[in-house]
């Protein structure tokens, strides 16, 4: 299923009824005075979040929405049947907005959260409703209201406690598969993650954290490169973020080279997410040797102060990586 993460909907409520304009005509009550009924409420648009979904791409081509219009008021004070409710369902995580305002509306991060988000018109008034002493043949109604009309953009970011950051090839997607069960996409070849994937981590007593793995980042991304930085939104609920290293130089780019270049690029995004809690973690220890992992981490602290967590890790080999995840569930506990 192609993954859409973003689109641009109309929604449209259905209209109130009319009134009913109606006199009481019966044999032997020639004169039974007005029973014109009320007309129906217009249907409204609801969005809900359910946690089945994880794309909009239903959204992507049926780009208008509309409820049910309330029928009109008829006689005998029979009031209009009132129009069907629609209900839209998104991924839990959109986020909605008023594309002529950019106002976000609500944030839908709960399975089963949701709102009305186009109301319904009023119902129309009957002649019933207008007798009285002085005034006992009325001959006036009301229309039905229009229903609400707008343009909501709908926005869907990723909910996760842990993301992954890094370049192509630094071993993201195995990481995430061999610790989720994820089915992530693992080739030897760059950007082989063309999408966000989410994995679910189980740890001892029951606990568990959702990871997220996002394409790799390179040099130039935040002008368009690559596959830019578009996919970054979907890190920003999350608590922690796993900048994964390549410990083995590739393309002529130092190690140290791919930690600056996320960094840059990541901070040309958006300064909260390159301030939010990052672990390096530094990935294929397998193919290097005891001697040539710490020249490599001395010239890294000889150039940038290196955070206070950071880890040594085998994704192939899976060495480490319990505690990996051990540490981060503590973290996550606080």
């Amino acid at each position: 299923m192609k993954f859409i993460d973003q689109t641009i909907i109309e929604v449209i409520a259905g209209n109130g009824g009319n009134g009913c304009v109606n006199f009481r005509r019966e044999k032997y009550i020639p004169k039974g005075g007005p029973d014109g009924g009320d007309g129906g409420d217009g249907g409204n648009i609801w969005l809900e979040a359910n946690n089945n979904l994880n794309t909009l791409i239903d959204l992507r081509f049926k780009k208008k929405f509309q409820a049910e219009n309330g029928q009109n008021g008829s006689g005998k004070k029979c009031s209009g049947k009132k129009g069907k409710d629609l209900k839209i369902y998104v991924p839990t995580g959109t986020k909605v907005i008023n594309y002529q305002t950019r106002e976000i509306i609500e944030d839908l991060i709960q399975h089963k959260q949701k709102i009305i988000i186009a109301k319904g018109g009023w119902h129309g008034l009957g002649n019933t409703r207008f007798k009285s002493p002085t005034n006992r043949t009325p001959q006036q109604s009301t229309l039905g209201q229009k229903g609400e009309k707008r343009e909501i953009q709908l926005e869907l970011l990723l909910i996760a406690d842990v993301g992954t950051l890094g370049m192509p090839n630094a071993g993201k997607s195995t990481f995430v598969a061999n610790i989720s069960g994820a089915k992530t996409k693992i080739a030897s070849y760059p950007f082989t993650t063309l999408n966000p994937i989410l994995g679910s981590v189980k740890i001892k007593n029951n606990k568990k954290f959702i990871i997220a793995d996002i394409p790799g980042i390179i040099q130039g991304a935040s002008h368009g490169s690559g596959l830019g930085l578009r996919f970054l939104k979907h890190l920003e609920r999350c608590k922690l973020l796993l900048h994964i290293v390549d410990l083995v130089p590739q393309n002529n780019y130092h190690p140290l080279d791919n930690i600056k270049i996320v960094l840059k690029e990541l901070k040309k995004y958006s300064l909260d997410l390159y301030h939010k809690p990052r672990w390096l973690i530094f990935n294929k220890t397998d193919l290097l040797n005891e001697t040539k992992i710490n020249q490599i981490i001395n010239e890294i602290k000889y150039q940038i102060k290196l955070p206070n967590q950071y880890y040594f890790i085998s994704s192939i080999q899976k060495n480490s990586i319990k505690q990996l995840c051990y540490d981060i569930s503590k973290y996550l506990e606080k």
